[in-house]
């Protein structure tokens, strides 16, 4: 099959979505490759044929842009913005590129989705291509057999693909599917859902309303599961042996279907368990990078996601489960095919650095998944960030700082990264530190404990309160919520009953290490 043209594109989505502003070559030009214009990242030498997205480019600074991309031999541009750019449009003819305009309010993100996704269902120069990509060549084989237009759908009425066979008939109905990647949802729509699920074969559906064309449809069935369905758009042409070529689409498009998820599903199990040797630093750095896709020394950092300790064991599994799908639905969604693994109960995902402020994006994202996961799953969701590391051969330390930061996570705080508490995480090292060590667990904080214990007193509070402010008396009676004389009393009879010597700052820095960290006292209101 040729290469696709922009003939094609511009047949599949038209208007609304796209206008030709000038094509100096003409509509046959192939396309090879969608791609996105990045301001702050080199240009590409050489990209015959492809269409570049003009992010962020204004119409005056078309100009130059066009020249680079004339020089990289690519087929042409897409600008946003429909009126008022002649500028553009004299820079395009004059290199001899296509443009092509968006509609103001076309996100691009969707756009590439939409382009790419028509221009991927085309096979490569060794034929053939990926499950998904090979569903788009199919529907192209049953629109041309069939006589109509053909969309793929999954059992979720999400449209997987579509033909792109020059002059059948659409309706606005397939545009907004496509352009929206999923059927739109209406008490109507289900019926004939209802019905073409229940059928054994193709089945015709009427026009919901008078804008619309009729449906040829059939189920995309395996086994007894549903896996989808295929539908061509009746048009009043379609072949006398339509219904026969459909079900052999459906048929076909099962075993792509099939294909794809045990593709997918071994895909992501190779990465889940790479990234648990990553992670435990049983594997080889170098190793895991190429095939991650990842530099061996590009900066990464690992973000691990906990579910709230009162979820009970059975149904923690489960819900375990879900986190990942959700953890790593968001994360390929930013960064593509991504790294995510279920391990010792917690979700780790590898997060790559791109660009500056890598760090706060991290932050934004891991904050954006634990919002949309605890109201998904209906169960609070925490999460920690390691360090940033230059390169996989450090992963294991920012492994393990995440889970640091996830065991001092205060009560109100379910985000955080390791640069934030730190002081917390240290403080947390020393306490394991001491606790392994007998002449570091002895000292006047156990006779302070325990002559609380025995009489009532409020002294190792107090104390660990006092130290906290600065050995500063009215900031310690503010976080007691206690009179300043009432504190100088507390400490004054500390010193007598339990000799402690507060004038020695030796003695005063090992109390408050070993108040705060080997018995778990805090400040008032910290």
């Amino acid at each position: 099959m040729d290469a696709c043209t922009l003939e094609e594109l511009l047949d599949t989505f038209g208007e609304p979505m796209f206008r030709v502003l000038t094509a100096p070559a003409g509509l046959t030009a192939p396309v090879s490759e969608i791609l996105l214009y990045d301001a702050g990242a080199p240009f590409p030498r050489s990209a015959s044929g492809a269409l570049l997205l003009a992010v962020g480019v204004r119409a005056g600074e078309v100009g130059p842009l066009a020249c680079d991309a004339a020089a990289a031999g690519m087929a042409g541009l897409v600008v946003r913005g429909r009126d008022g750019q002649p500028e553009a449009v004299t820079a395009a003819k004059a290199h001899g590129l296509a443009l092509l305009a968006i509609d103001e309010a076309a996100a691009w993100h969707h756009v590439h989705l939409l382009l790419a996704s028509a221009v991927g269902s085309r096979p490569g120069p060794a034929g053939g291509g990926a499950a998904f990509g090979d569903l788009f060549t199919l529907a192209n084989a049953v629109a041309a057999a069939v006589g109509g237009a053909i969309v793929v759908e999954d059992a979720r009425q999400r449209i997987l693909a579509y033909s792109t066979v020059p002059g059948q008939a659409v309706d606005e109905v397939r545009r907004q599917g496509i352009l929206g990647r999923q059927v739109p949802s209406s008490p109507e729509n289900s019926e004939q859902y209802r019905v073409l699920f229940a059928a054994p074969g193709p089945v015709r559906l009427a026009a919901l309303d008078g804008d619309e064309l009729p449906r040829l449809a059939v189920a995309i069935r395996a086994g007894g599961e549903t896996l989808g369905s295929v539908w061509a758009v009746d048009d009043g042409h379609l072949g006398p042996d339509a219904e026969e070529a459909l079900a052999r689409g459906a048929s076909t498009a099962a075993l792509l279907l099939l294909r794809a998820r045990a593709s997918e599903e071994l895909s992501r199990h190779v990465t889940s368990d790479l990234l648990r040797r990553l992670l435990d630093g049983t594997t080889d750095p170098a190793g895991a990078a190429h095939r991650l896709g990842l530099a061996p020394d590009a900066p990464v950092r690992v973000a691990a996601f906990a579910l709230d300790g009162t979820v009970s064991a059975p149904d923690g599994e489960q819900t375990a489960l879900r986190l990942l799908d959700l953890v790593r639905l968001q994360c390929e969604a930013r960064y593509g095919r991504h790294a995510c693994v279920l391990a010792d109960g917690r979700v780790y995902a590898l997060l790559p650095v791109a660009g500056e402020g890598g760090g706060e994006r991290h932050k934004r994202l891991v904050e954006d998944i634990v919002r949309r996961a605890g109201r998904a799953l209906r169960v609070p969701v925490r999460a920690g960030l390691g360090d940033l590391v230059a390169g996989l051969a450090a992963v294991r330390g920012s492994r393990d700082d995440a889970d640091l930061v996830l065991r001092v996570l205060g009560p109100d705080e379910d985000v955080a990264a390791v640069t934030e508490v730190r002081a917390r995480v240290t403080l947390l090292g020393l306490r394991e530190v001491m606790c392994g060590q007998r002449e570091l667990t002895e000292g006047a904080w156990r006779e302070v404990l325990a002559y609380d214990a025995e009489q009532g007193t409020e002294y190792a509070r107090t104390l660990v309160c006092w130290l906290d402010a600065g050995c500063d008396m009215a900031r310690a009676a503010k976080l007691l919520a206690v009179h300043p004389n009432t504190c100088r009393y507390r400490l004054r009879q500390a010193r007598q009953h339990l000799g402690i010597d507060l004038d020695d700052p030796d003695v005063r820095l090992v109390l408050w290490l070993q108040l705060r960290t080997l018995g778990g006292l805090r400040g008032a209101g910290r």
